[in-house]
C-alpha cells in the first residue's frame, strides 16, 4: 500500500523557515516524481514545487514562480523522501501543504500529473 506521510508543518513568523519532509513507502519511489503542492482557504490547490529523476542519482527541479529563490526542493533516502526548505516565508505562503508522487517521468505542474498523495501538514506564517 503506498503511502505518503508529510511532517515539519507549524507556526512561524514571517521572515522565517521551515523545512517540509514527505516519507514515501509501499514501492521504491526513487524514479518518480514527486512534488509540492498548496492550499489556502478559499483557494484552489496549486504547484510549488517539483523534482523528477534524470537517471543515476540525479535530479531536476521546477518551481513555481512565487517561491523561486525562496523554497528548494531536495530528495533523500535514495529517492524515497521528498523535503521541501522554506525560507524566508512570506503570509501568503499560509497553506495546507501536500506531497504528492507519479511513475511518470516528468516536473508536473498539475494536479492530474500525479496518482499519489499525502494527507497534508499545514503551514502558518504570521506577519
Amino acid at each position: 500500500q503506498v503511502q505518503l506521510v508529510e511532517s515539519g508543518g507549524g507556526l512561524v513568523q514571517a521572515g522565517g523557515s521551515l523545512r517540509l519532509s514527505c516519507a514515501a513507502s509501499g514501492r521504491t519511489f526513487s524514479s518518480y516524481c514527486m512534488g509540492w503542492f498548496r492550499q489556502a482557504p478559499g483557494k484552489e490547490r496549486e504547484f510549488v514545487a517539483v523534482t523528477n529523476w534524470t537517471g543515476g542519482r540525479t535530479y531536476n527541479a521546477d518551481y513555481a514562480d512565487s517561491v523561486k529563490g525562496r523554497f528548494t526542493i531536495f530528495r533523500g533516502n535514495a529517492g524515497n523522501a521528498v523535503y521541501l526548505q522554506m525560507n524566508s516565508l512570506k503570509s501568503e505562503d499560509t497553506a495546507v501543504y501536500y506531497c504528492a508522487a507519479d511513475p511518470r517521468p516528468r516536473l508536473g505542474h498539475s494536479s492530474t500529473d500525479y496518482e499519489y498523495w499525502g494527507q497534508g501538514t499545514q503551514v502558518t506564517v504570521s506577519s
